[in-house]
């Protein structure tokens, strides 16, 4: 007891006040890059802002699959927001120091909103399953109602915001439990919905293999072709990361995940949602509405 007493003692926790975020090493004129993602994170608010105000303003889009659209929207357009903002602000206005505290918050929102991204597209895969392998029961069977750490290396994070990975590397003490929890969110974020998303396109397959002809079975599968162009811009990246980590370098895992975090907020408007024909019909029928009571308005001002 008293040995154990000692060596507790003994433990020093040393909490440093401030980080330092490096961003890209030794690539000159990085600023053009940043304002690029800038870009791209306007596109990606307009985008889902727009998909929101469709959903929520026409009542013929109030359906399962349309709640998972907006769901996906949402989510988007809290995670980009969450992360670029922020990343804007340290690397164009060289504010690269920040406190132990805003590190951790930063981290847990970037983390969680972005793992909500993959759990969306589970969702989705899901009623692409449902809408092929049950056409005659997809109405039945899709409903509403279904749907502690010390650090003594350093204080510099090699990366472009609080990341998670080279964050716990500067753990002078046991990191053993971050190694577990960096391998349970692998599993639960990544692996589960990655499987599922495998096994429910294994499952279409089979299901189009038992159709006639092949015109038919291209026609049920063009019909996935904007989710699974979704699951590739979001995964792809990311597996890369994780795969080659020990050995890529930090300007590639700045660049994947920064793509990752921003490309499919942006792209997910166009690929999936406005590519929709109820979305397109929907958008017309809007903005006729809105044309037809501005002539309106316009007609009763020159009586």
């Amino acid at each position: 007891m008293q040995i154990k007493s000692v060596l507790y003692n003994n433990i020093t926790f040393v909490q440093s006040a401030y980080f330092i975020i490096s961003g890209f090493i030794s690539i000159p004129n990085i600023r053009y890059y940043f304002v690029f993602l800038c870009f791209i994170y306007i596109f990606s608010v307009v985008g889902n802002t727009l998909v929101m105000i469709v959903i929520i303003l026409d009542r013929m889009l109030r359906s399962p699959k349309y709640i998972a659209v907006f769901n996906l929207a949402f989510t988007d357009l809290l995670s980009s927001s969450a992360l670029v903002p922020k990343v804007l602000d340290i690397s164009l206005f060289n504010h690269y120091y920040i406190s132990y505290n805003n590190c951790l918050t930063f981290m847990f929102f970037c983390f969680t909103l972005i793992s909500m991204q993959a759990f969306n597209l589970v969702v989705l895969s899901f009623d692409r399953v449902m809408a092929i392998m049950y056409p005659l029961h997809y109405q039945m069977r899709v409903t509403q109602k279904l749907i502690l750490l010390s650090f003594c290396q350093s204080v510099i994070i090699q990366s472009y915001y609080c990341d998670h990975g080279p964050f716990y590397l500067l753990d002078c003490n046991d990191a053993t439990p971050n190694h577990i929890i960096a391998f349970l969110a692998i599993v639960l974020v990544l692996g589960f919905p990655l499987a599922f998303i495998v096994g429910g396109y294994c499952c279409i397959g089979y299901s189009l293999s038992k159709i006639s002809t092949f015109r038919e079975r291209v026609k049920a599968f063009k019909t996935c072709t904007g989710h699974l162009s979704l699951v590739a811009i979001y995964f792809l990246p990311i597996i890369f990361v994780y795969v080659f980590w020990p050995v890529i370098h930090p300007n590639a895992r700045i660049i994947n995940l920064s793509m990752t975090s921003v490309m499919p907020p942006m792209l997910n408007p166009i690929i999936y949602a406005l590519q929709t024909q109820e979305i397109k019909e929907s958008l017309r029928r809007l903005l006729k509405a809105r044309v037809q009571a501005k002539l309106e308005v316009f007609r009763l001002k020159t009586l």
